[in-house]
This record gives C-alpha cells, sequence and structure tokens, in this order.
C-alpha cells in the first residue's frame, strides 16, 4: 500500500500530517521499508529528493522502533539542509515516504513513479535520456540489500542517484552494474575481512558458519567462505536459516541445523543473519542443548532487542561481533523530543482527526502506542549517522553541480545524472567529519568489536576493539564462557609444531595429521603448511627442518683413512716397480733379463713406477682439468708397459708357430727395430689420447643427488665412445699378446717366458671386467676409489705375474740365471712348418 504520505500510530491515539511542520501521521498494519520523498523547488519548478528506512512490523517493536529512528534522521536531516543558509541557500528540499512492505514489487511501485516525467504520471519511452527530467533529483534507502538489488537496476538505467544507508551486499559494489548506487555504509566485503583477522587472532581455524536465506545472508557467507580457505580457516559446517519463519519446514530447518553444528563439536560460530532469523536460531540453540559456544556476529542482530531478550540468552556462551564505527548526529536527540512534544499538543489531534476521516480505513490503524519514553533507549544504539549522512551526501552533489554560493544557487535546472560526477570525485564534510565514496561507492567507516557484557543480568554492548585495515582486541576486557575465562579452542587437529607439514585424512581437508618434513625438505611459514618445500639444489636440510643448510662438499680427502692407506699403497707399488727396475739394471746383460726384453723391460717398470703415481691425481678437490688428465696418464702409462710385451710376444708366436718363416720375420721384432714398435705404439695412444681430447674428455660433475648433505665432486664420463676409443687400444694390445702366448708350450728344463705375459694379461682382463662395470655404476666418492684400486691392482697384478718371478730367480736362485735356462726363443733352431 503506497501513500502519499507515512502514517505513524502514536501513544494519544491521534495523528498528523507529516508534510507539515507539526504533524506526524502513522500506520501499523504491516511489516515494510519507508520512502522518504520530497520537493526542490526553484521558482515554480520542483527537485524530489527521496529516501528510504527500515521496516515497522506491527508485532515487532525493536524493528518499528528502528525504522521509526530513521525515518526521523532522515526528516531531520532534511530540516538542517533547509535551514542551511550556506549549503542550498534558497532552495528547499521537499521529501515523501513510503512503505514497501519487505516486498521487491511493493518497492516496484514506488519506484516506478519516481522515474516517471516530472509533472506527469508517465515514463517516457526514449533513445537518450540526457534532457529526461524525472520526479525525484536522488533517491534515499532502502535499508535492505534485498530490495536495493531489485531498484538500483531501475535508477542506474536512468542514471538516478541512490544512496543506501544499510545495504551492505558485496555484489553492489559492481559498478558497472549499478553505477548509480551508492551506500554510505562499508561492504560486507569489508566485514568478513575483519571476521577472518578475529578468527586468525584467536586460532580459532574450525568453525561454523550459518547465514539467513537471504541476499545478506547468502552473500556475507560466501565472501567468508572464500577468504576462509586463503587464512587457513577450516569450515566444519556451512548452512541457511529460513527468514520466513511462519513457513511449515522452517522449524524442521532450524532444528538440522542445531544438530548439524553440534555433530561437529566446533566452539566457534560465525552468524550472518537479521535480528529475527538469528533470534530463531538462538532460540532453538538454547532450547536442544547446544551448549556454551563462540557465536561472532554482525550488526544485522547484535545491536538487537530482539536476540538479547531471549529467555536465559547469558547461557549461550559469549557474544563479539562488528558494528559499524558511526558517531553520533548532534542536536537528533533534542530534535525527537521536540517532535513528540508537539504532536500531545491539541491541535495536532484535532487536526489528526480530521486528516483520518479522508484515509482509508484499512490504512490507517490508531490503536498503537508509541511515546518518547519508548524509543529513546534506542537513540543511543540505533546507527542513525549512514541516514544522515546519505541525505547530506545528495545535498553536496547538489551543491556542487548547480554551483552554489554560501549565499544564493543559481535558478538552473539540473538533470539527475549531473550528480554522479561530484558525488563520485569529491569528499564531503558533515558534522566536522569528512567523508568520501571509494571506486566501489562505499564509505569504509570502519568496525568496532563490541563484546556482550552481563552485569548483574543487564546486557551492555561493550566495545573491546577496533578494525580499520587492521584489527586491534583488547582481549583483557573479553571474558568467555569458560571456566578460567580465556579463550577456548576450536581446532579439529593439534597445531603442527615447526618443522612439520599437515596431512590430510578422512574426507574433511581441516582434519590432518602432523608429519615430519622428510630429508632435503624444510617448512616455512610464508608457504603452505599442508606441504614441505624443497631445498635448493645447493643446500640441504635433515628431517623436520625449519630451514636449509648450504651443502659442504665431498670428495677424497688426503688426510682420511682410506685415502693414506691408498696413497700408502701406491707408494709401495711405486718402490717396488723402482726397486724391480733396479734389480734388472744390475742384472741387465744376464740371460735372465735379455730373456725379459733387456732394456725395453727397464721401460715397462719405469711406465708401472708412473702408473702408480698417477694414483694421487684421484686424490684431493677435482678439477676440469685434473678430470680430462687422470684418463690419460692411465692410459699412456698403461701402453707404455704394454708395447714392450708385443715385440716379445710376437718373437714368441712367430719362433713357436711359424718356425720356417721366423727367420726372416724376427729382425722387425727383435733388437733396436723392437724399439719402433714400442714407439709406433705409443703414437697411436697419443693420438688417441688427443681424439679424447677433442671428442669430450671428463669433466667435474657437481653430484646434489647422491649424498643426502653434501654436494659430490666426482669427474664424469663425457663420451663412452671416446673413452672406449682410449683404453681399447690397450685392451687389442693385451689381447694380441693373450692370443701370442696363451698356447705357447715350453720344456721343462726351461723358463717359460711366455706364461708370464699370459697371465698378465688375463689378469688385465679381469680386473677391467669388474672395473667397467663398478665405474659405470658408482656415484659415490667411491668411484675414485675404485680407479685407484683398479691401478694399483693392474700395476701390482703384472709385477706379481711377470716381474716377480724373474726377480726371485735373480736374488734366490742365481744358478738358473744361465743361458739355456733362458733360451732366447730367437736363438733357438727353428722347426719344420707342420704340414
Amino acid at each position: 500500500l503506497l501513500l502519499p504520505e507515512l502514517w505513524l500510530c502514536l501513544s494519544l491515539g491521534c495523528a498528523a500530517s507529516l508534510g507539515s511542520p507539526s504533524c506526524l501521521w502513522a500506520q501499523f498494519h504491516r511489516p515494510g521499508d519507508f520512502i522518504l520523498g520530497g520537493l526542490f523547488p526553484f521558482g515554480k519548478d520542483t527537485v524530489n529528493l527521496t529516501a528510504r528506512s527500515e521496516p515497522t512490523p506491527l508485532l515487532c517493536e525493536r524493528l518499528f522502533t528502528d525504522g521509526l529512528i530513521w525515518a526521523l534522521g532522515m526528516r531531520f536531516a532534511v530540516d538542517q539542509i533547509n535551514n542551511s543558509s550556506s549549503l542550498l541557500p534558497g532552495i528547499t528540499l521537499g521529501y515523501d515516504m513510503y512503505d514497501t512492505c519487505f516486498e521487491a514489487l511493493v518497492a516496484l511501485q514506488p519506484s516506478l513513479l519516481f522515474l516517471t516525467r516530472n509533472g506527469t504520471t508517465g515514463i517516457g519511452v526514449l533513445c537518450n535520456y540526457t534532457e529526461y527530467q524525472p520526479r525525484v533529483a536522488a533517491v534515499i534507502g532502502p535499508h535492505k540489500s534485498d530490495l536495493c538489488l531489485v531498484t538500483a537496476k531501475l535508477f542506474s538505467a536512468f542514471l538516478i542517484p541512490q544512496v543506501s544507508y544499510g545495504a551492505s551486499s558485496e555484489t553492489l559494489s559492481n559498478t558497472e552494474l549499478y553505477p548509480s548506487f551508492y551506500r554510505t555504509v562499508p561492504s560486507d566485503k569489508n566485514l568478513v575481512e575483519a571476521v577472518v583477522l578475529l578468527l586468525n587472532q584467536f586460532g580459532w581455524n574450525w568453525i561454523a558458519t550459518v547465514g539467513s536465506d537471504d541476499e545478506y545472508g547468502r552473500g556475507a557467507q560466501a565472501l567468508f567462505l572464500s577468504m576462509a580457505g586463503n587464512n587457513n580457516i577450516c569450515i566444519a559446517f556451512q548452512g541457511l536459516i529460513p527468514t520466513e519463519l511462519a513457513e511449515p519446514d522452517a522449524k524442521k530447518q532450524l532444528e538440522d541445523t542445531v544438530k548439524l553444528m553440534n555433530s561437529t563439536k566446533v566452539n566457534v560460530i560465525v552468524l550472518f543473519a537479521f535480528s529475527l532469523p538469528a533470534q530463531a536460531l538462538l532460540e532453538h540453540s538454547l532450547r536442544m542443548g547446544l551448549g556454551k559456544k563462540v557465536w561472532v556476529g554482525t550488526e544485522a542482530w547484535m545491536l538487537s532487542d530482539i536476540a538479547a531478550s531471549i529467555p536465559n540468552i547469558q547461557s549461550i556462551g559469549t557474544v563479539l561481533g562488528f558494528v559499524m564505527r558511526t558517531g553520533a548526529v548532534p542536536g537528533f536527540q533534542e530534535y525527537v523530543a521536540e517532535l513528540f512534544s508537539s504532536v500531545e499538543q491539541e491541535e495536532f489531534c484535532r487536526e489528526s482527526r480530521e486528516l483520518s476521516g479522508l484515509m482509508n480505513a484499512q490504512v490507517l490503524d490508531t490503536h498503537g502506542h508509541v511515546t518518547l519514553g519508548d524509543i529513546w533507549p534506542m537513540l543511543r544504539v540505533t546507527a542513525v549517522q549512514p541516514v544522515h549522512v546519505a541525505v547530506y551526501s545528495v545535498a553536496h552533489a547538489l551543491h556542487r553541480a548547480l554551483g552554489c554560493t554560501p549565499r544564493a544557487c543559481p535558478k538552473t535546472s539540473i538533470r539527475s545524472w549531473q550528480l554522479l560526477h561530484f558525488m563520485n570525485t569529491l569528499p564531503f564534510e558533515v558534522n566536522g567529519q569528512s567523508f568520501r565514496f571509494d571506486q566501489s561507492h562505499s564509505t569504509n567507516i570502519g568496525y568496532k568489536l563490541i563484546f556482550w557484557a552481563w552485569r548483574n543480568g543487564t546486557l551492555t554492548y561493550l566495545p573491546v576493539g577496533d578494525y580499520d585495515q587492521s584489527l586491534y582486541i583488547q582481549k583483557s576486557q573479553i571474558q568467555f564462557h569458560t571456566a578460567d575465562q580465556k579463550e577456548p579452542t576450536s581446532e579439529c587437529f593439534r597445531r603442527c609444531q615447526p618443522g612439520q607439514f599437515r596431512r590430510i585424512k578422512g574426507f574433511n581437508l581441516c582434519c590432518y595429521d602432523c608429519t615430519d618434513c622428510p630429508e632435503n625438505t624444510f617448512w616455512s611459514s610464508t608457504a603452505d603448511s599442508t606441504s614441505c618445500s624443497p631445498c635448493p639444489q645447493h643446500q640441504w636440510a635433515p628431517a623436520r627442518s625449519t630451514r636449509c643448510r648450504d651443502r659442504s662438499e665431498r670428495f677424497l680427502f688426503w688426510d682420511e683413512p682410506l685415502a693414506v692407506a691408498l696413497v700408502t699403497l701406491a707408494a709401495l707399488s711405486t718402490a717396488l716397480s723402482c726397486g724391480t727396475a733396479l734389480l734388472f739394471l744390475k742384472h741387465l746383460q744376464t740371460p735372465l733379463v735379455q730373456a725379459a726384453g733387456g732394456g725395453r723391460s727397464l721401460f715397462a717398470l719405469l711406465s708401472l713406477a708412473l702408473l702408480s703415481l698417477s694414483c694421487c691425481l684421484y686424490v684431493g678437490r677435482p678439477g676440469d682439468g685434473l678430470c680430462a688428465v687422470q684418463q690419460l696418464s692411465y692410459a699412456l702409462c698403461l701402453n707404455g708397459c704394454f708395447s714392450t710385451f708385443v715385440p716379445k710376444a710376437l718373437e714368441i708366436a712367430l719362433v713357436t708357430e711359424f718356425p720356417r718363416r721366423a727367420p726372416r720375420l724376427l729382425r722387425w721384432v727383435t733388437h733396436g727395430r723392437a724399439w719402433l714398435l714400442v714407439a709406433a705404439s705409443l703414437l697411436a695412444e697419443g693420438l688417441l689420447c688427443l681424439c679424447h681430447l677433442q671428442l669430450g674428455p671428463d669433466f667435474l660433475v657437481a653430484d646434489y643427488q647422491s649424498l643426502p648433505s653434501e654436494v659430490l665432486l666426482v669427474c664424469g664420463t663425457r663420451s663412452w665412445a671416446a673413452f672406449a676409443l682410449l683404453h681399447g687400444y690397450n685392451s687389442c694390445l693385451a689381447f694380441v699378446c693373450f692370443l701370442c702366448t696363451f698356447m705357447v708350450q715350453t720344456p721343462g728344463r726351461r723358463y717359460n717366458v711366455a706364461r708370464g705375459i699370459t697371465f698378465a694379461t688375463f689378469i688385465y682382463f679381469v680386473i677391467w671386467i669388474f672395473f667397467v662395470v663398478i665405474f659405470a655404476t658408482l656415484r659415490t666418492v667411491l668411484r675414485a676409489v675404485t680407479q685407484i684400486c683398479t691401478i694399483l691392482a693392474t700395476t701390482l697384478g703384472i709385477l706379481v705375474s711377470y716381474f716377480m718371478p724373474k726377480c726371485y730367480i735373480a736374488v734366490f736362485r742365481p744358478d738358473l740365471n744361465t743361458g739355456d735356462y733362458f733360451q732366447n726363443p730367437a736363438d733357438e733352431e727353428p722347426k719344420e712348418d707342420s704340414v
């Protein structure tokens, strides 16, 4: 039901016109929103200002009181502006007031009226509304987000400024959809940020959240769920409670909600709801024995005496919540007192009776009773400042759009859309406080944290904190419902210690076990606590670590026992080679040494001594140059030994296998020409060394995977083809020597020179079979140890199998050191070739 004026039932049973300076009309027939409308005359022309306030249900005294106070706050602001000599001098704002009855369809009726062309009842359908003059210049209200979402689209289509003093839905922050919508309260996003900070400060990360099944509850809860997940807050239960409590299944829905909250065993419940749904949920929680919890609320129900008047509400637990940080409106209480004093006059009642006879009986109901004493206590609780600021924001925009001076305003017409620029860009001042609409057309005035403090059975709204970008809490002022009055815990899990990460268990992502971070990972307080971060490659970490440490280098150190033992063994091998060389030098002209190769045997022993000394290249910190030299030194030194065996092996093979051709061919493998074979073999090996360097020499490898806490420095093989060529040639020499000697038979009365070469090359092949397998797979410091052992085993194997028997004869059996026993195969009488 929409009237050109608002009706208000008074305790005296009489009413007067709100349009008159001393009269007030009333209605009590159903709940709804007040809509204030007004005229803004320019001489004979008028500009309308429209505003809305909170619903006034018949059976809900607090909601009626809030709506009445907001309506009076709007009228007070309009009267102040009209009485101001500087804001809009020479211009008077008028207003109308309409009741939306909490219904979107009812709210659309006056909204369409406001969109009609000024002076008519029709809305022009035009392609361009630039010059269109609607009935109103701006709209104030409504208070609820649900209705604003409907009306804001209409007014945004015509670019008519609409300023709400209570609609906080984040959806309305979309300035592309609602370019002309403004509000003098923060959006729900700011409120939810404050709630998340509150939960984090107390360490509550296992909570339930409930919202009313309307735009406010659904929108705020959706925002909260998205922010909670990003702040390690786990939602044990989320639900919606009905707003239409008269529906048949509303009671069952409330009971199910309480049962589910109880089953989650949470100690903290966040409630986004208006006062009536909140009252119903709290009543059911008490009746069903939910137990004491921490209830985190909002201004929508925190300051309502409806919820606070529930029987035994003190046993609900601890109630904390955020309310807007609004200031007082100077002179408003005196204004209300004076207004109520005027309605008690007989003239007021007489005019009300006369006007009531003109109204529809179904509209006017004068059986309600409202006195100044009924609303006086609520004047200090209900926030009037947002209403006051909403009216003033439009007035200041009009002042700037018209180009008013402190003395007068130009008599020019103004379009509604022209106000938007000044509302978007410029701040305005109300009662000495500066306000400004941000990018989302909201005014972020901040919040106060309120605690329900019960003192002698009386509820006191105790401020215990503030929020403005950051949250400050006076924790000592909060007395929780626990035995020690300290904050309760609300966790599904135990807090993990430093160095542990959360391992999810079950189906709920918020329940988990604490597991130690494995080696080479660490727990970081800035990273996701559900996993451990890997250490950088150059660092390591022990299990359950909170930081990474630098890796130490690992190689075969000179001072470690294994290295000392190997170097000592290499020194003994070198000494043995040198001692053998000296012994051979002493007996150089004897048949024993001449049968072993004479001077070539000294060269072989020198090569074995150098081969033993090359073991030192594998001890200490390796480098690229050192890695390249290791394989070359091994190949060249071993080639120096095997190249001396080749002439002797060929000599034996020619004498034993090809006796008829032997005299003609022996000169190429004996005496001075044998040295040519040695030199040619060394030259070939040298060329292969150059190929190895060209194809890819060994290089330094920093191995971070093989050892847990150290970086292993080893020489890596860049080209296995080059490796095979380098060492394959020596293997071919050894194989040729083995083929030439392993089948040779010697009479028992003579020394078998061929047998020494056979065993020396056989030992070499056995050692290399094991070496290649181990060398290709090892990735530890033992790789260098394996190479050293291979060198020493090869050296000692050749010494023991080929040179030591001769040394034994030279030292202990000199009687055998004769030409008959050590007859050179070349000096024997050649036998006939067998056919």
